[in-house]
This record gives structure tokens, C-alpha cells and sequence, in this order.
């Protein structure tokens, strides 16, 4: 049995309530429930006394470093066999992090462990990794995202990861490290025996210096399936070195996250080329970079290859307008592996809305998941959004928000809401004003499709 709570204050009676059901589940969670320290305790005494217990999250409380203190009475019981525990803003400090050493030196059942967005600092960061060194450790995941770590930190994860082989995923997201600080790592990482599958480095002050040391780790580490570095001012350069690691036999990369990276139209020449001839790679976001009709294009050439297998693309807000949807519709009309579009924040228009519904109805196409949110499209083009709807069964969610559709285009995709063809599960209508007529077809829809949720 699972308690997933969320976004709930919690009063003496519901607690005691919640507690009598929390001594079965295998997963509890209550993020956002105003938990303080006191809750701490019978948390702990649930732990002891739950062996069944797997999961438990509680992100988004003000628990406290005496908190954490009182969890681990429970944590360190043999009787525990915890597994996975999110600590997320949850207002630790250093001081927790002498507590969590403890924790993972004596239980070699916990494989998670996500406490970012924590005050810990790179001295906390340095005890924790002591108990990452401890052979009893057995963890696999390490969240350390807005942990206010510096460049000092990587000797110590360095340490650890040389130790730790069975360490997956590392999350060093939001974290001031630096190129000098990223080579290092990476270094690290290429000698480290660990089979490490996810590496998240988003906005961590890296530049095109540190690239050609992460490319060494895709082109050493074929077991890296998740790389994230977005929000880094890499530019063209740094995203060329980086596509000679993804471009390596070795490489079987499967997710690549560069949004913000500073990336314009001359990228796209060298992801093209990862885009035909890397078959493993099956998700990529661009968000957020200046790349233009003419880089979209390219993008879209390289998508029609047999070799591509992309699953999902994120292209919101790169600079694109009509004159690449002739492109892009080729691309849906072609490419069967191709469910998720995320092309919003561009000025595409009707005119280029009109265009990319022609591929979006071609048999061929797959697309799942369409996102156009304010891309100037108006009520005019609604009947072919409403088509579109009605024709193709595999298009489940759907993103319009910010758009001026107005009545007459909202009442348009209510009719293919209503049309039993529709299989939409999510149609997305964030920030679109229309009248009392429009409002009654829309709480009228609830009651006729309850399987269909329209967000606004």
C-alpha cells in the first residue's frame, strides 16, 4: 500500500490518522504537509517499526537538522530497510550531514538519497562523501542540486565516486562549480569504475573549456545515458567538442538536455549529424537558443534519416517562425518514432500552424504530445486544430496556452473534445480569456468527458 499526500496541512487528528495507515505502506509520501522536527519522531518510530517500508519523501518541510537527528534513530535500526528518502527543502544544514554520513556507513539498503536544495555547503557535502566511501554504502542515486557547493568539492566526490561502483546518477545542477572545477570531475570520472548513467551539470558556470573533458566522459563511459548541461554558456565551440564524445562508437546516449547554452544556427550543422547517426538517442532539449528557421531546418533534415529514432525534441522559444514549418512537417509525415513536439515561444503563426498539421495528419505520423503555446496562432486556425484532434487517436495532450483563440476557437476545440474520435487525455488552455458561453460548454465537458482534464 502507497500514501501520497502532497500540499497538506496537517492537524493533530489527521496525523494520527495518517500514522495508523503508515504502518503498512512500502511507500509514504508527504511533500508540502508543514511537517516540522516533532513529526520527525513518529517518522522514525514508523521506520523502526515498518519493515516493509521502501520510499519515503518528504520534500518541501521545515524539518530541520533536529529532524533529520530524529529520523535517524529509525534509519540506523536493523529493522530498516529503507531504500529511497528525498529530503528536498527540507532546511538542513551542514550539520545534518554528519547524521546522513551515519546513515549511509550503516545501511546498505539505502540506494537514494535526494537532498538538494538544502543549505549543506561543500564541507557537508565532504562528511557526506565519507559515508559514501564506507564499503557498507551501496547508494546509487545522489541529488546534490542547490546545495551551495564550490569547486573545493570535487576531491571528495572524486574519492567517492573512485570507491563507489555502484553509483548511477549524480545531480550537481545549480551549483557555482566552474570549468576548472567540471575538468576535474570529469577526469575523475573517466578513471572512476563506477558505471555512472545520469550526470547533471545545468547551471554550474561551465563554458567551452570544460567541454572537451565532458566529451571524454561520453566517449569513455558507455553506460552515460543522461547528460544535462543546460543553462551553461557553452556556445557553437563548446557544443562542437561535445558532439565529437556523442558522435564516438562508445557513446549510447540517450538523453541530452542543452537548453540556454548560448547555442546559435551553426550548432545544428554538428547535431545533425548526432541526429542521423546516433540511434540511441531518443530525447533532446534545445529550449531557449537562438537557432533560427535555417539551424531548424537542418535539425529537420537529419530527423527524415532511417537512423534517427528521437522520441521527444524541445524547441520552444529558438528563434523559429512559418518559414521552417514546411520542415517540420516533413519530419512528422515521415518520422514514426518522433511523440513529442515541444515547439512553443515561437512565432510560427497560422499560416505555420496550418502547415504543421498537414504532417501532423499524414498516417504516418505519431506525435503524442503537441506543445504551441503562444505562438500567435488565433481563432482562424482552431478548425484544423479541432481536425487534427478528431483524426489522429495516438495525439493525447495537447498545449494552446497563450494564445488569442478567443470564443469562437475555444468553442471549436470543445466540439472535437466532444466528438467520440477525440482520445486528447490533456488539452492545455493556460492564460485564454473567454465569455460566461464558453465557460458553461467547458464545466458541461467535465460532466460528459471525465477522462479528458482541460487546464486553465
Amino acid at each position: 500500500m502507497d500514501l501520497d499526500i502532497q500540499c497538506e496541512e496537517m492537524n493533530p487528528s489527521r496525523w494520527a490518522e495518517l500514522l495508523s495507515t503508515m504502518k503498512s505502506c512500502s511507500t509514504i509520501r508527504l511533500d508540502d504537509c508543514n511537517l516540522s522536527s516533532s513529526n520527525c519522531k513518529d517518522l522514525s518510530s514508523i521506520i523502526h517499526t515498518n519493515p516493509s517500508l521502501k520510499e519515503l519523501k518528504l520534500n518541501n518541510n521545515e524539518l530541520g537538522d533536529a529532524g533529520i537527528d530524529y529520523l535517524s534513530k529509525g534509519l540506523l535500526t536493523p529493522s530498516c530497510s529503507l531504500q529511497k528518502l528525498w529530503l528536498q527543502n527540507c532546511n538542513l544544514t551542514s550539520a545534518s550531514c554528519e547524521t546522513l554520513r551515519s546513515v549511509l556507513s550503516a545501511q546498505p539498503s539505502l540506494t537514494e538519497l535526494h537532498v538538494g536544495d538544502n543549505k549543506l555547503g561543500t564541507a557537508g557535502v565532504k562528511v557526506l562523501c565519507q559515508g559514501l566511501m564506507n564499503p557498507n554504502c551501496k547508494l546509487q542515486k545522489l541529488q546534490l542540486e542547490y546545495c551551495e557547493l564550490t569547486a573545493d568539492i570535487v576531491e571528495a566526490l572524486n574519492a567517492a565516486l573512485q570507491a563507489k561502483p555502484t553509483l548511477k546518477e549524480l545531480s550537481l545542477s545549480n551549483n557555482t562549480l566552474g570549468d576548472t572545477a567540471v575538468k576535474q570531475l570529469c577526469r575523475g570520472l573517466v578513471e572512476a569504475s563506477c558505471d555512472l548513467e545520469l550526470l547533471h551539470l545545468e547551471n554550474c558556470g561551465i563554458t567551452s573549456d570544460s567541454c572537451r573533458d565532458i566529451s571524454a566522459v561520453l566517449s569513455n563511459k558507455p553506460s552515460l545515458l543522461n547528460l544535462a548541461v543546460g543553462d551553461n554558456k557553452i556556445g557553437d565551440a563548446g557544443l562542437a567538442l561535445l558532439c565529437q564524445g556523442l558522435l564516438h562508437p562508445n557513446c549510447k546516449i540517450q538523453k541530452l538536455w542543452l537548453w540556454d547554452c548560448d547555442l546559435t544556427s551553426a550548432s545544428c550543422k554538428d547535431l545533425s549529424r548526432v541526429f542521423s547517426t546516433k540511434e540511441t538517442l531518443l530525447e533532446v532539449s534545445l529550449i531557449d537558443n537562438n537557432l533560427r528557421d535555417s539551424g531548424m531546418e537542418m535539425l529537420c533534415q537529419a530527423l527524415k534519416d532511417p537512423k534517427a529514432h528521437l522520441q521527444e525534441l524541445w524547441v520552444r522559444e529558438c528563434g523559429l517562425t512559418a518559414a521552417c514549418c514546411k520542415a517540420v512537417s516533413s519530419v512528422l509525415s515521415v518520422n514514426k518514432h518522433l511523440q513529442v513536439l515541444h515547439i512553443g515561444e515561437n512565432k510560427l503563426g497560422n499560416a505555420g500552424v496550418e502547415i504543421l498539421c498537414e504532417g501532423l495528419l499524414h498516417p504516418d505520423c505519431n506525435i503524442h504530445s503537441l506543445w504551441l503555446g503562444n505562438c500567435d496562432i488565433t481563432a482562424a486556425c482552431c478548425a484544423t486544430l479541432a481536425n487534427v484532434m478528431v483524426t489522429k487517436q495516438n495525439l493525447i495532450e495537447l498545449d494552446l496556452s497563450y494564445n488569442t483563440l478567443e470564443d469562437e476557437g475555444v468553442m471549436k476545440l470543445c466540439e472535437a473534445v466532444r466528438n467520440p474520435n477525440c482520445k486528447i487525455q490533456q488539452l492545455i488552455l493556460y492564460d485564454i480569456f473567454w465569455g460566461p458561453e464558453v465557460n458553461d460548454e467547458l464545466k458541461a465537458l467535465e460532466e460528459a468527458r471525465p477522462d479528458v482534464k482541460i487546464i486553465s
